[in-house]
């Protein structure tokens, strides 16, 4: 029998994928993609801190294959595929505060990775590619350190045939030609959690989302086909009106410019990656289901992205208020008030069964829609307490905060406690996230 990775102190929601052992502070990705066979031939350049004495850097790397790799320039004889992992041995061992560098060559045919969520990862479209990292796909295209308390800097680089578009987080940098194959190459300056890292790739033109009212702060753009551009356009017309209320609840949008992708093909759910959207064409209608995941993709850039949970018993942080960013834009958009919105979910959950914990559902219910909704809830019981002045007050200055940064229920807690003058987070938050009970419908104090 195989011994087990060895990874310290990783999350358990996510097995033995991550590890503390050290981090990447800059990942530089140059792919070669063969859509018509799905190859992937890739380089990874790796730039590291060990923040451990090690005699091994353990990298999550799920069905490809390592052909050569670099440690600071000479070539490294020791490493290993294990199960998940890429396993390297150092010539010696690292010391805490070393810096390193680590060029790996690796390709394969990328496939999804299964688990307890489905298919994550790189995934074939009728005609493309769809990555949809979230928790722990991203091994499944490039070797990383995937968990989500480390971010670091990106810079993808991707290389495919002609006619298609690649989209990338970030800003793109430049774009070239060489007889049949293009390169288009996308720098992430913002850190980013690599279950955010994302390529998309179709027949995709890039078009602006103009604001009816002249609202151009933040630019945002639409990727899709010719062919649906007019739909895609008509189907994210509030997104600009969307923004703007977002900004006010939240405070200003933590990235430069906003890209919404649209592909050909019809998608169980919409996913966001950092500065990225992804929907189907199945989203691009005016009811309310549709306009809600429009919405709630849109505010994971603050809550989620930029706000990055860093253990995943917190997702709470994450799903909750996007879920309540929802119920804002309900009420904004004249549809429905949060008051509405928030009855409805209780009435829903209170007929449903309570025996879930939302501040640490587990791995198998960490995308059950009761961390959604009632972790929505536990941030209505948070503005009912605190009164919207505060509230909104208090978001405003959590997002500045920890802009670009990791977060924690704890560090939330804390935060509201000595920003709200009186207030008891942890007294209000305590039976909505750590006990099965249902509590009553918030209600203003």
């Amino acid at each position: 029998m195989t011994a087990p990775i060895s990874t310290p102190s990783t999350d358990p929601y996510t097995l033995d994928h991550g590890s503390t052992g050290y981090r990447v502070d800059r990942y530089e990705l140059d792919l070669d993609v063969r859509l018509g066979s799905n190859k992937l031939i890739g380089r990874a350049v790796l730039h590291c801190t060990a923040l451990e004495a090690t005699t091994q850097v353990v990298l999550d790397l799920v069905g490809l294959r390592a052909s050569k790799i670099q440690l600071d320039g000479r070539k490294l004889q020791k490493f290993i595929h294990r199960a998940e992992h890429l396993v390297l041995t150092p010539a010696s061992s690292l010391k805490p505060g070393q810096l390193f560098t680590l060029e790996i060559r690796y390709e394969g045919n990328p496939q999804p990775r299964r688990g307890l969520w489905g298919d994550v990862g790189w995934e074939e479209l009728n005609d493309g590619v769809l990555v949809a990292g979230q928790p722990n796909g991203a091994a499944s295209w490039f070797p990383c350190n995937d968990h989500p308390r480390f971010k670091s800097s990106f810079l993808i680089s991707v290389t495919t045939d002609d006619n298609y578009r690649p989209v990338c987080n970030g800003k793109l940098v430049s774009r070239s030609r060489k007889s049949s194959r293009e390169t288009w190459v996308y720098e992430q300056v913002e850190p980013m959690a690599t279950y955010l890292a994302t390529v998309q790739i179709g027949r995709y033109i890039t078009v602006p989302l103009r604001a009816e009212d002249g609202h151009h702060r933040v630019p945002q753009f639409v990727a899709v086909s010719a062919d649906m551009a007019s739909d895609a356009l008509a189907g994210l017309r509030r997104q600009p009106d969307m923004m703007k209320t977002f900004e006010d609840c939240f405070g200003p949008y933590p990235f430069t410019d906003y890209t919404s992708v649209v592909t050909e093909d019809e998608l169980e759910i919409p996913l966001e990656a950092q500065t990225v959207s992804i929907f189907g064409r199945n989203h691009m209608k005016d009811a309310w289901d549709s306009q809600r995941l429009i919405a709630h993709e849109l505010s994971h850039q603050w809550f989620g992205n930029s706000l990055t949970a860093g253990n995943w018993k917190d997702i709470w942080l994450h799903e909750g208020f996007a879920c309540y960013a929802e119920w804002l834009w309900s009420e904004e958009s004249g549809t429905m008030t949060v008051d509405a919105r928030a009855t409805a979910a209780w009435k829903k959950l209170d007929a449903g069964p309570q025996d879930l914990l939302v501040g640490d559902p587990g791995p198998e219910l960490m995308f059950d829609d009761r961390v959604y909704k009632r972790g929505a809830l536990a941030v209505h019981a948070l503005r009912m307490a605190a009164g919207d002045e505060a509230f909104f007050a208090f978001l405003q200055h959590w997002t500045a905060k920890n802009r670009h940064g990791t977060v924690s229920t704890e560090s939330f807690t804390a935060a509201a406690d000595a920003f709200i003058p009186g207030f008891d987070a942890v007294s209000i938050l305590q039976p909505w996230l750590y006990e099965a009970a249902l509590p009553a419908l918030p209600s203003a104090r």
